[in-house]
């Protein structure tokens, strides 16, 4: 553009002469300097912009600003935490939910937008025309070619002019109400992902919750199990290098004991593990101290036997399988947006003119007009379009089947695995009341021999892993439970919810998963094994270690 600007440039410097004068001295300016001046102007100023990073300085801004919104405006946390509100929490101030919301409040505003797109152009324009010579005329005659009038002209070098014009496209008008139908469906879109999240979210704190739980309750009682066990660990030790006992039997109490650390450490490490991953779901700073409520685990409901109807709710309710339709009502208004293009277009204007010129006859004046277009050529693409729109249909079709399909399965094994998840349940609930067992035994038996103390611990620790295991599998069955609850695809919340608080939104998700499971899945719920009371096992005195027994016989 700016290489085309050089010729007319040196033209206009050749033949005007207009200059600028001074005020102050009377000294004239050639035109061509100072339009040789503003190329170079127009030159330096492209060539000057340049990357430019953030500073160390804007860095730490953006990250201390970042880290102040994650956690900001959220609720004090002023009681012990239950399921439901923990939830809520998550449902209220989880990043990725807050995120769908906003994609739902965008695809809003923008179908607000797309309406306005139908409306006819009306538009107001006003302005100032000015030029540096006189616009006109003569006239020659046709046949001779002699001047048949002097130069003339009709019109100002400098002119005010304002318009006020209506405009109405027909095509235009049917473009715009397939793409306002379009953001429409868009809308509904993000609603069904924003459910999807929603699911997904509770789904995670189930998983996360009853874990987290468990390891409220078992944490201290393991780190005093692993003192114990260091304890004795030091104690076999002194005995091996003292030669108080046979080494082979020192030895293999060693090795029972380091079996025993292993395990209860790499449970450790799943419940410290299951706490951090929900105070990511709630949103909770880290190093923000709260506990859990000891509250009573819910029941489970019965392995479902309705496989019809969870399957045929599942294909009605599922948030990937809405989507998918309304998609497909998304791509078919693009196909009738461009067959409607095909036919013929009108056109219809208006409008309000003024111009200040001093020659017209009227300065103030009205138009309108009607046009009718038509490119003909177009229809040839008719056939295509409508064989891109079968095909799309199939298409959309086909996806949405396969999607079906992926959705009845995960309702079959989903059904499948709550119950392997209540049978191992189940078998973990007889398994803690063994290991119970067997450690009152040992509790109970007053020997003070080295395999005495050595039976305790081994009792103690495989009680605590049974313990755990059954935490474990508690909330395994509840995350199988959480899973087949949303391969059905239902709601966690209400479709209108009184307030937004925490304690509000809890009570919600309280009373409509219990709905959802007495309408979906039977009024009887399979009552959650509860797990006798374990007490923390004390240190029996009876059960003296065999380093204190060699410590009095060396005195």
């Amino acid at each position: 553009m700016i290489s085309q600007l050089f010729p007319f440039i040196r033209e206009e410097a050749k033949t005007m002469s207009v200059t600028l004068s001074s005020p102050s001295r009377g000294r004239k300016i050639p035109v061509r300097s100072l339009a040789v001046s503003c190329v170079f102007l127009i030159l330096a100023g492209c060539g000057a912009i340049q990357p430019v990073a953030f500073t160390d300085d804007e860095i730490k801004a953006r990250v201390a600003q970042d880290r102040l919104q994650m956690y900001a405006s959220q609720e004090a946390i002023a009681a012990p935490i239950g399921f439901h509100e923990a939830t809520a929490r998550a449902l209220k101030y989880n990043l990725d939910y807050k995120l769908k919301l906003m994609e739902t409040a965008l695809s809003k505003s923008l179908h607000d937008v797309s309406t306005f797109e139908m409306l006819p152009q009306v538009v107001a324009s006003a302005g100032y025309v000015n030029r540096n010579n006189d616009s006109g005329g003569q006239s020659i005659g046709i046949e001779d070619r002699i001047q048949t009038l002097r130069p003339s002209t009709s019109q100002e070098r400098e002119r005010r002019l304002a318009d006020l014009t209506f405009s109405w496209n027909v095509l235009d008008f049917g473009v715009s109400y397939y793409r306002a139908q379009q953001k429409a469906d868009q809308v509904l879109m993000a609603e069904e992902r924003r459910r999807k999240v929603i699911q997904n979210v509770m789904q995670d704190v189930r998983n996360s919750y009853w874990r987290a739980l468990g390891a409220q309750k078992l944490l201290g009682r393991v780190d005093s199990l692993l003192v114990r066990v260091n304890k004795a660990l030091v104690h076999a030790r002194a005995i091996e290098s003292q030669g108080l006992m046979p080494r082979q039997e020192v030895l293999a109490y060693q090795r029972a004991l380091l079996d025993a650390v292993n395990l209860l450490t790499l449970r450790r490490q799943d419940l410290e593990l299951a706490r951090a991953e929900l105070s990511a779901l709630m949103s909770i700073a880290p190093g923000t101290p709260y506990t859990l409520a000891d509250e009573a685990e819910q029941p489970l409901p019965q392995v479902p036997t309705n496989f019809d109807m969870l399957e045929t709710m599942a294909l009605e309710r599922r948030p990937e399988i809405m989507e998918e339709w309304y998609r497909k009502r998304v791509t078919e208004n693009d196909i009738k947006a461009a067959k409607l293009l095909l036919w013929p277009n009108l056109n219809l204007d208006a409008g309000i003119h003024y111009d200040s010129n001093a020659y017209n006859y009227n300065a103030n004046w009205v138009d309108t007009g009607l046009r009718l277009s038509w490119n003909i050529l177009k229809l040839t693409q008719w056939p295509a379009l409508k064989r891109a729109h079968a095909h799309q249909n199939q298409t959309d079709d086909m996806r949405r089947m396969a999607l079906s399909m992926a959705v009845l399965t995960q309702v079959r094994v989903g059904i499948q695995r709550y119950g392997l998840a209540v049978s191992e349940l189940d078998f973990a609930q007889e398994s803690l009341r063994v290991d119970q067992q067997l450690l009152k035994y040992a509790e109970a038996a007053e020997h003070s021999r080295f395999q005495s103390e050595l039976e305790v611990i081994r009792a103690e620790a495989r009680a605590l892993l049974a313990e755990y295991q059954r935490y474990a599998s508690y909330s395994n069955a509840q995350a199988a439970w959480g899973r087949l609850y949303n391969s059905v695809g239902l709601d966690v919340l209400p479709e209108a919810v009184e307030d937004h608080d925490v304690k509000t939104l809890a009570n919600a998700i309280a009373d409509t998963t219990r709905q959802w499971q007495q309408e979906v899945f039977g009024a009887g719920a399979r009552a959650a094994a509860s797990a006798p009371a374990v007490s923390t096992v004390a240190p029996a005195p009876a059960a003296l270690p065999v380093v204190r027994v060699g410590l009095r016989e060396a005195q």
